[in-house]
């Protein structure tokens, strides 16, 4: 279970703000999928929403795609780092959740495919934290 603390700044790669129509989909199936807001060679940062309180991202692998079809990139290792909740809207008890994720050890095609959507995918500067 990823518990719920204060993001600590231990990144060791740039991260770049991804353009609109990136998406996370969490492996197994059933994990959920979230919006992509930024990302680097080592992880990234996603938000979701949830009916779930509090929900708790476990994904082993994931999927990264754009909604046009453009690009696939399936079965990255990786491990949650973080999660948060944006904000809760009652009524119907949903949940604006955003997770850090950390990527495991990725083969060389997923490396080489993950160099490609940072140039070609995200916005030409370094995101501004």
């Amino acid at each position: 279970m990823v518990k719920q603390k204060e993001a600590v700044e231990q990144r060791q790669h740039k991260r770049f703000r991804v353009q609109d129509g990136a998406i996370v989909i969490f492996k197994p199936s059933d994990a959920g999928m979230g919006r992509l807001i930024d990302i680097s060679m080592g992880g990234l940062t996603f938000d979701y929403l949830t009916s779930q309180a509090p929900p708790t991202v476990e994904a082993a692998k994931l999927d990264i795609l754009l909604t046009d079809s453009a690009f696939s990139l399936y079965d990255v290792p990786c491990q949650s780092i973080w999660e948060l909740t944006i904000y809760e809207k009652p009524p119907t008890s949903k949940y604006r959740k955003r997770c850090g994720v950390k990527f495991g050890e990725l083969t060389s095609e997923q490396r080489r495919l993950l160099e490609y959507f940072i140039e070609k995918h995200t916005t030409a500067g370094e995101k501004q934290v």
